[in-house]
């Protein structure tokens, strides 16, 4: 088994607080198709450019993305290609959810679950 350091455990709670994010998720899913420039991933997101610029400097300081200068124009990629390949692998899972859970007003960060309560698959 591999060896867990504090470092890997420091990337995946970049990771997590990425992907806590609908938009934030929403781009790096679209990056795995490959380079992108801001003004198109907003267009294609259907969120302003301040929206985006928010999102990837949030993404490019949990060391998710990395940029390229294009002239005057930034153009924005995965950081490593190895993410691509764990958010494909993430969009397989299959989650068992609490059907009284998870919902508009979820509780999962405020109490324990109950082992006597049914689960579904989503």
């Amino acid at each position: 088994m591999e060896t867990v350091t504090l470092t890997h455990t420091a990337a995946l709670a970049r990771l997590g607080h990425a992907l806590g994010d609908p938009t934030r998720t929403r781009i790096l899913l679209a990056l795995r198709d490959g380079p992108a420039y801001p003004a198109d991933l907003a267009d294609g997101l259907g969120v302003s450019r301040q929206v985006m610029s928010n999102q990837l400097a949030c993404l490019r300081g949990c060391g998710l993305v990395a940029t390229r200068r294009d002239g005057r124009r930034t153009e924005y990629r995965l950081c490593d290609p190895h993410l691509a390949h764990a958010l494909g692998d993430l969009l397989r899972l299959t989650l068992a959810v609490d059907p009284d859970c998870c919902g508009p007003d979820c509780t999962c960060a405020t109490s324990t679950p109950s082992d006597d309560r049914p689960a579904a698959v989503a």
